[in-house]
């Protein structure tokens, strides 16, 4: 081995081991997206909520679709992660690693969620369709689907948008829309203070669906009874995250909303 070579492997093996020590490599991506992404505080009152205000009575089972490390499943549980539940509490909950059109469980649910708007894996709208009728069909007498959705007039740009937390940064970046297709490339990155990157820590190829789409594909699926949820806004025009049923929204720039499907 020559001696260029040489300095070539000490500096790589140099790199390496600065890479291992920086904030990004010792980063744990499920927990940086629970605390960028998910509010499973605010959720789980609102699936209360809203499941009360329609069936009169407090939900018991629910089914938590494309769910990740499952944190709404432990919130109903007792609002931990799964490692730190009792052994009663775990013995309440069950993952399962299928095909969410074909998981089956022991007792229908009261409540299945899809939420984080990755329902938006299927493309067709026959792939769509048959998930939602797979939902319809798993679920109790009573029971409720509830989904999350988004939109505005930003959500068709290619953009990236930057969140500041206390000891990260978090990127959501809409990295490729077709109109042609309603197809969507997403990527999440984080940033840290020590420079370094978390680069494409989460990846989405997505259809982009609207409000009208999702409420006419539901019904197609045999849901009789369809609820878009709308966020309301402050003295200042900012969202206040209460949601409430309405049947017009706001030509806003970018929005989240709600809806309930009852079969």
């Amino acid at each position: 081995m020559n001696a260029r070579v040489r300095r070539k492997k000490k500096a790589g093996a140099r790199r390496a081991t600065r890479d291992r020590d920086t904030l990004a490599a010792r980063a744990d991506r499920y927990r940086l997206y629970e605390r960028a992404v998910q509010d499973t505080a605010f959720e789980y009152a609102f699936l209360n909520r809203t499941y009360r205000a329609l069936r009169g009575r407090t939900p018991r089972i629910l089914r938590e679709d494309f769910c990740g490390p499952a944190p709404m499943c432990c919130a109903w549980a007792r609002r931990h992660n799964l490692a730190r539940l009792t052994p009663d509490q775990r013995a309440r909950l069950r993952l399962i690693r299928a095909d969410v059109r074909e998981a089956a469980t022991d007792t229908a649910p009261d409540l299945v969620i899809a939420m984080n708007f990755s329902y938006q894996v299927f493309t067709t709208r026959d792939a769509l369709r048959a998930y939602f009728r797979a939902v319809r069909e798993s679920l109790a007498e009573d029971g409720l689907f509830v989904l999350d959705a988004y939109g505005g007039y930003d959500a068709y740009r290619e953009i990236e948008e930057e969140t500041e937390h206390e000891d990260f940064t978090y990127v959501w970046d809409q990295h490729r829309y077709d109109p042609v297709t309603g197809k969507l490339t997403c990527y999440i990155h984080f940033h840290f203070p020590d420079g370094s990157k978390l680069r494409r820590a989460f990846v989405y190829h997505w259809r982009l669906w609207t409000l009208p789409e999702l409420q006419e594909i539901l019904r197609e699926a045999g849901f009789r009874r369809v609820t878009v949820y709308w966020q309301g806004t402050d003295a200042a025009g900012e969202p206040d995250g209460d949601f409430r049923p309405v049947r017009r929204g706001e030509a806003d720039a970018g929005w989240i909303a709600y809806l309930s499907a009852e079969p």
